[in-house]
């Protein structure tokens, strides 16, 4: 027995979280922020993303984008500006429509012998 197609949403939808890189020392780590806050200053998010959510951890140098692109290219060209920081990229998708597959997915192997 074959899988069934998955119904699945259009977009694309992520979780890019941030960190600063480690620095050598304090001279060198406030040196990093005030370049990492100087380049914000110019800043403006590649057009290709739709931006849901743009947060910094409190208390801390580093945060989340939540956003949704067709253009993975974006990401990298984002990635490489702002060197000062390391990234992990996670694909996610709305509890509602991961729901739905899961239903989907437990009807078939209900079907399973």
């Amino acid at each position: 027995m074959s899988s069934p197609a998955v119904k699945s949403p259009a977009y694309r939808k992520y979780v890019l979280r941030w960190d600063e890189r480690p620095a050598a020392g304090t001279h060198e780590y406030e040196a990093t922020q005030s370049r990492i806050l100087q380049v914000f200053r110019e800043w403006s998010m590649p057009g290709g993303l739709t931006v849901h959510q743009f947060v910094i951890r409190v208390g801390d140098w580093g945060g989340y984008l939540v956003f949704e692109t067709e253009n993975l290219a974006d990401i990298h060209f984002l990635s490489t500006a702002l060197a000062g920081f390391t990234f992990r990229l996670e694909p996610v998708i709305d509890v509602m429509d991961a729901v739905a597959v899961e239903v989907q997915a437990m009807e078939w192997r209900e079907k399973v012998a």
